[in-house]
């Protein structure tokens, strides 16, 4: 969509995110309304019957509070990731409003929230909240962004797409890590960037690798670098590739999965290590000493007096702890040479600085009013991401609908062509067989299997036991004709489809009986129901089921694929958007199997060419051979 003027864009976008606002009241009023006798945790945006199991002071005095269900107790399927707000509330007190807090940590079993205050109670509940502190970030940067002067205008009007973007002549470098040649041209292009380059980046391409080297060579150049991404989980695969390549860096915010190695390299390690800190800790203790002495009851003649007294003396204690505490920040953050975090920055924490190089990773998954924060901070920007895959999560369809689904990377591909853009095109994870359909359908064919992947299948794997014949790559399993419907899931508004269901449930034990590893597999299905219908059926350790959302980046040796839909009236629901689909075929590395109603989705011509592919390549069967 083009824009005439800066105020024409970001009015456009204002209004989005007031429809977005919108939206998500209208969500959890909904959510509210449909708990009434039913399941709360069936819409993944709540778990209930918490108990408090460890807690911690964190950076800021946050509260660090872990809960879990009990024992070993599963937590059901969730959409509370890592950076999510979330409110905390006591089930014994239903009416109070609760505290709010983001999770900033997440296992099978427990999750921890980051919070100001203590919770007090014996049962927790746990909701996802409307992110209004992120919508109201993204506001302030967006009005910054409106009133941009010097070379954040230039910059900001390259990125509405009313100028032109400029590159100087490319370079030679030393490369730090051993690139292919596609790799070696998009940094080398992308350092030649005056304002703007994207990084096109398919399925096992090594963006990531891609853009630690070009974050690296930035540095090399005495340049300091702001790497973003999307969402937590992107920007701790950007920290592990970057920590052997620049020790230098830091990361900030909530990290979702940093490995044990790689945790000095977070904020709160490295002020933790900081000799100051201590100091900081024993002005905590001392404070939260004070807190308890007050709120012991006494029968004083001055008791009132003196816990006042108390109070007041904690609450200025606490208050040297933090300037010291920021104090310490700051320092880390100027020695640092690359600072790590998502799109949605702590202005507090990052204070005025700015940088020479601002990458974004994931920038296919990032909505318009996401990249102004990150946008403002910098001398130059580099995109990367792959716009053929999730798009933006909006949850307003009338927003989506205007624009909002489009992400930025994507909107500039577009217009620019390939003068903006390099495309990777060498992929180390998938069997050319997995490869070939979404090659053709997304990327223009450009995709090559590279050698070390190109036939690798099953039996290169070393528990795995051969059968008579090779284990086949690819395969379709078609169930028209055969009663496999679609249902609603009782109680809620997800579809599912039970026959399917026990036809994963089926394959993955034959998998695991040839002797694939559970760790190895992987189910994914569009719809949440689905997903919790085969987590009941198959509590294997190890073995993940999940939807789309939860595989994005990720890779299985074998995929599953239920496609769910089966119905008279070939209705394929949200299956429409391909691009999702694009990520379920594109997670497997030696095996795939897909299960779905060919007479439903042969309507659509994306599904009727899925299905032709796999006829062509001798991979089309029938439930019927099933013998059911």
């Amino acid at each position: 969509m083009p824009w005439a003027t800066p105020d024409s864009y970001f009015d456009q976008l204002e209004h989005w995110l007031a429809m977005e606002g919108e939206a998500e009241r209208a969500r959890m009023a909904e959510r509210r309304r449909a708990e009434r006798g039913g399941n709360p945790e069936r819409s993944g945006e709540t778990i209930i019957n918490l108990r408090r199991v460890d807690n911690r002071t964190g950076l800021g005095g946050r509260e660090l509070v872990d809960f879990a269900k009990g024992g070993d107790a599963l937590l059901p399927m969730n959409r509370l990731k890592v950076g999510s707000p979330v409110v905390v509330s006591d089930e014994d007190r239903p009416h109070e409003a609760g505290f709010t807090g983001v999770v900033s940590r997440r296992s099978s079993t427990a999750i921890e929230v980051a919070l100001d205050d203590w919770p007090a109670g014996k049962h927790f509940r746990i909701d996802l909240a409307p992110d209004e502190s992120t919508r109201l970030r993204q506001l302030g940067g967006m009005a910054r962004a409106r009133m941009a002067t010097g070379v954040t205008r230039r910059l900001r009007d390259i990125l509405i797409g009313i100028d032109e973007p400029r590159f100087n002549p490319e370079h030679k470098y030393d490369f730090v890590t051993r690139l292919n040649g596609p790799q070696q041209d998009a940094v080398r292009f992308a350092l030649s960037a005056r304002d703007v380059a994207v990084i096109h980046g398919p399925p096992g391409t090594g963006k990531t690798t891609t853009l630690a080297e070009l974050i690296a060579q930035a540095v090399r150049s005495g340049e300091k670098v702001l790497a973003c991404a999307a969402s937590n989980t992107g920007v701790d695969n950007l920290l592990e590739k970057l920590v052997p390549l620049e020790p230098s860096v830091v990361r900030v915010g909530h990290p979702a999965r940093v490995f044990e190695a790689l945790r000095g390299h977070t904020l709160d390690e490295l002020v933790e290590a900081d000799e100051g800190t201590a100091i900081v800790r024993d002005m905590y203790r001392e404070a939260e000493s004070l807190m308890r002495a007050a709120s012991k009851p006494t029968r004083a003649r001055n008791a009132h007096q003196r816990r006042n007294d108390h109070y007041q003396e904690a609450k200025e204690l606490r208050r040297h702890a933090r300037q010291l505490e920021r104090h310490i920040v700051q320092q880390v953050l100027s020695g640092a040479d690359v600072v790590c975090t998502t799109l949605t920055i702590d202005e507090d924490l990052l204070g005025d600085r700015r940088f020479d190089l601002v990458v974004v990773d994931e920038a296919g998954q990032a909505a318009e009013p996401a990249l102004w924060q990150a946008a403002l901070r910098a001398e130059r920007m580099v995109l990367a991401g792959d716009h053929c895959q999730l798009p933006p999560t909006v949850v307003s369809r009338e927003a989506a609908r205007e624009g909002l689904a489009v992400s930025p990377m994507e909107r500039l591909v577009t217009q620019h062509g390939e003068s903006l853009f390099r495309r990777l095109t060498v992929q180390y994870r998938m069997n050319e067989a997995i490869m070939r359909f979404p090659n053709e359908q997304f990327y223009d064919g450009d995709l090559i299997a590279d050698e070390s992947v190109r036939d690798h299948q099953l039996e290169g794997l070393p528990t795995f036991v051969p059968g008579d014949e090779p284990a086949p790559v690819i395969e379709f399993w078609d169930t028209a004709g055969a009663g496999w419907d679609e249902e609603l899931e009782p109680d809620g508004q997800s579809k599912r489809n039970p026959r399917e269901a026990r036809w994963a449930v089926d394959q993955v034990q034959a998998f695991l009986e040839a002797g694939v590893e559970p760790s190895q597999i992987a189910v994914i299905a569009p719809y949440a129901a689905q997903v919790r219908l085969i987590r009941n059926r198959l509590r294997v350790e190890g073995l993940e089921v999940d939807t789309v959302d939860g595989f994005q980046g990720r890779e299985k040796e074998v995929v599953l694929i239920t496609l769910v839909r089966s119905n008279a009236i070939g209705e394929i629901g949200f299956l429409a958007d391909t691009r999702r689909t694009n990520v379920a075929l594109t997670r497997a590395r030696r095996a795939l199997r897909i299960v779905g109603d060919s007479a439903t989705l042969g309507g659509d011509p994306f599904y009727a060419a899925l299905l032709e592919h796999f006829q062509t390549a001798g991979a089309y069967r029938s439930v019927w051979e099933l013998g059911e």
